[in-house]
């Protein structure tokens, strides 16, 4: 239930309490490397030994100097100065050895503290890679996003919450997800005057053991109470035992608080690294999709390529302008489609239509939303 760029800060919470459990660091290193102060900066300080060192840099290493483990910093700092400069130049600070007695004096954590001062924009992989070390390469990759799993969790009494982000839309896998189970889905998309037909299908459902999909709960917050009352109304006496409530619902103030703390709750957004992002394509298929096409071989490799393709095309969007000028948003929708024409295509055509292929794919699926054209080439 956590988003993507949240995932990684919970891991790091985990580990630092772990490691502050069996002393391998202490809680004052730890809330420099949160905030920057190490204590009360008194009396005359030492003036900034040189013109390169951003006053920032300076001031965190004089806070840092408060705390016993790092005393003398400013002092080794300023006597090996032209190798520390080499270090901010760096384009990988984080792999090289640290200038005089620092590479063996200090611990991998409070490396972590001294490039926080001289390079914060290089922090994060250093993080990610102390959470690797301490506690395994799998709290840095969350597992694909399971449905089946979630439903497991579940009760009759207890809702499943889809968070949305932006392009998610959880509606084609839940569909899927039913007919898996043989269960009949009702979906209803709440607005204004729809309450009254919501509860009227939640009645039904519970009694007859279907489930039920109440999408874009932000958009009726006057609404939200009175779910909130049905919801605490359910019991396992009354309920179906088949009868699920399913909501997707914004990031909402509105939303009922009781409702996300007995529910099951889900974000939809794509997983961060484009191995991660390939691995649920894969993850969330059909299984017979490969099986059911005349060309088989043939569309596992074209598959492979599409799918790298929607993965780099998603992990381009955190460069920002660097990477499209205009945050477009590409959804799994995009690529369903695409995977659904090039299965398609190959069993209509003898020869792989590569134009049809290539045109399909980047000019309308993908390249349909794009009103830059440098964006769509």
């Amino acid at each position: 239930s956590l988003f993507e760029k949240d995932k990684l800060l919970y891991s790091f919470l985990v580990c630092t309490r772990l490691m502050i459990s069996l002393d391998k660091i202490n809680s004052s290193e730890l809330s420099f490397l949160l905030s920057g102060v190490g204590g009360v900066l008194q009396g005359q300080q030492p003036i900034k030994p040189a013109d390169w060192v951003p006053d920032r840099t300076w001031t965190e290493m004089l806070h840092a100097s408060q705390l016993p483990s790092f005393k003398e910093l400013p002092g080794e700092f300023t006597a090996n100065l032209a190798k520390w400069l080499e270090v901010y130049d760096s384009t990988d600070p984080a792999a090289m050895q640290m200038p005089g007695k620092a590479h063996e004096k200090y611990n991998s954590f409070q490396k972590i503290c001294i490039l926080r001062c001289l390079r914060p924009d290089k922090v994060v992989p250093v993080v990610q890679q102390l959470v690797i070390d301490e506690m395994g390469q799998e709290y840095v990759e969350p597992p694909p996003f399971d449905l089946k799993l979630s439903y497991e969790d579940s009760s009759p009494i207890s809702p499943l919450i889809f968070v949305l982000s932006p392009g998610a839309d959880p509606n084609a896998a839940l569909i899927q997800f039913a007919d898996s189970f043989g269960v009949k889905l009702e979906s209803l998309s709440l607005g204004q005057g729809q309450g009254p037909i919501a509860q009227r299908m939640i009645d039904d459902a519970i009694d007859r053991g279907t489930w039920v999909v109440l999408q874009n709960c932000h958009l009726a917050p006057s609404w939200m109470p009175a779910l909130e009352a049905k919801v605490e109304g359910f019991s396992l006496e009354r309920a179906h035992p088949q009868f699920r409530l399913w909501l997707t619902s914004y990031p909402s103030d509105k939303f009922p608080v009781s409702i996300l703390q007995n529910g099951v709750k889900m974000t939809l957004q794509p997983p961060k690294g484009i191995r991660a992002n390939m691995l649920n394509t894969y993850f969330v298929m059909e299984d017979g999709y490969f099986h059911g096409c005349k060309k088989a071989k043939d569309l596992k490799k074209l598959h492979f390529g599409l799918a790298f393709f929607h993965a780099l095309l998603q992990e381009r969007r955190k460069f920002g302008p660097l990477g499209f000028n205009i945050p477009y948003e590409f959804t799994e929708s995009d690529l369903k489609i695409c995977q659904t024409q090039l299965q398609m295509f190959l069993d209509e055509f003898d020869i792989i239509p590569w134009e049809a292929l290539r045109y399909t794919a980047g000019e309308t699926n993908y390249g349909g939303g794009g009103t830059d054209g440098d964006a769509r080439g």
